[in-house]
C-alpha cells in the first residue's frame, strides 16, 4: 500500500523551476489523499498565474506514477489562500534569505 510519507519522498525532488527549493519545503503541497493505487495532491503555487504549474504538475505526476503501486495520480492546483513565504520551511526560509537572522 502507497503510503503519505512515500508520496512525500518523491514530491522533495520536484522544484519549481524558478526556485532552487523542492514544492515541500516551499510550502505547495495542501493536502495528499490515497484511495488505494490513486493518489490526489493538492498544490499551490507562488501565484494563480505562474507559467510553470503545467511543467510542475507533470513532473510531480511522473515522480508520484514512479512509486510501486501507484496506478493513477490526479494534481489539483487550488488557490483558496494566497501563498506567502511564512509556508516555506525553515531551511527554505534561509536558503532564499527570509530567515530573521
Amino acid at each position: 500500500m502507497v503510503t503519505e510519507e512515500e508520496v512525500i519522498g518523491v514530491l522533495r525532488e520536484c522544484y519549481d523551476p524558478e526556485i532552487p527549493i523542492n514544492i515541500v519545503d516551499l510550502g505547495f503541497v495542501k493536502g495528499i489523499d490515497i484511495e488505494g493505487d490513486n493518489v490526489h495532491i493538492k498544490l499551490t503555487l507562488t501565484t494563480p498565474g505562474c507559467p510553470m504549474h503545467r511543467t510542475i504538475g507533470d513532473d510531480v505526476t511522473q515522480k508520484v506514477l514512479g512509486i510501486e503501486g501507484v496506478k493513477d495520480v490526479e494534481v489539483e492546483f487550488v488557490f483558496d489562500s494566497q501563498w506567502t513565504p511564512e509556508e516555506m520551511s525553515d531551511e527554505a526560509k534561509t536558503k532564499l534569505g527570509f530567515d530573521d537572522k
